[in-house]
């Protein structure tokens, strides 16, 4: 889908382009984040789920909102690099998730992503994002 957004001066057409599958570095990536979460062996099992997990779909506004967490600014260093692959075209890597449980209190959690996601909030915000999406362990 061409999208129009403002860039400094005048309107530019964007498109936001997504790779099919995710990078094998976001599934270390996501291991290792998890890791802070919890042990090491259930960050490894839910990594592992992320890779056999089916490709949805979702807004970057509904992410944001289920992960409780502020939209980053334009001008933090990894979205400004996202929104410079999307300005040339680049394709974007899907993003990691783990669902949330609205009944225990839990968020949605991005394990790899957040600023991929905040980029294509500032693109569109009710643009669908590529994601793997595992259950809350």
């Amino acid at each position: 889908m061409a999208l129009l957004h403002t860039w400094g001066r005048g309107v530019k057409r964007l498109r936001e382009i997504w790779m099919e599958q995710p990078e094998a570095h976001d599934y270390l990536a996501a291991r290792d984040y998890l890791s802070l979460l919890l042990d090491a062996r259930r960050a490894a099992a839910i990594a592992a789920g992320l890779r056999r997990a089916p490709l949805a779909r979702h807004k970057a506004k509904d992410i944001l909102r289920a992960g409780n967490l502020p939209i980053l600014p334009k001008d933090n260093p990894f979205v400004a690099r996202d929104l410079r692959k999307v300005r040339k075209g680049k394709a974007l890597s899907p993003v990691l998730l783990v669902r949330g449980d609205m009944r225990r209190g839990l968020s949605l959690v991005i394990a790899d992503g957040y600023h991929r996601i905040c980029a294509s909030w500032y693109v569109d915000e009710n643009a669908l994002i590529p994601c793997r999406v595992v259950p809350c362990p």
